[in-house]
């Protein structure tokens, strides 16, 4: 199944987003705006059903990837930084990169 859009609703006036709090020089951040989300988006939603459990995005999906070959990681080194924080949210986000 094919997952939902997340709502993009700031919680806070006072409380900055992800997107503000990072540095907007940073090379995969660059990387993360140029990219033409929307392409990987209709070339990968032939592979997901309506039916069943929802799935994780694809930019999700694709950011990790690119994550994961841009920094020669392996599944458990990519998965252990995605942990760490924020930034890593950013850089294969599910609502930036």
């Amino acid at each position: 199944m094919k997952a939902k859009k997340a709502p993009n609703e700031q919680l806070s006036f006072l409380a900055p987003t992800l997107k503000e709090q990072l540095n907007p020089r940073e090379a995969l951040y660059v990387l993360s705006q140029e990219l033409d989300w929307e392409y990987f988006e209709r070339e990968f939603a032939s592979f997901y059903s309506e039916e069943g459990r929802p799935a994780k995005p694809i930019r999700l999906m694709v950011g990790l990837m690119l994550l994961k070959s841009l920094e020669n990681l392996s599944d458990e080194e990519l998965v252990s930084m995605r942990a760490i924080g924020p930034a890593c949210s950013m850089r294969s986000p599910m609502h930036c990169l």
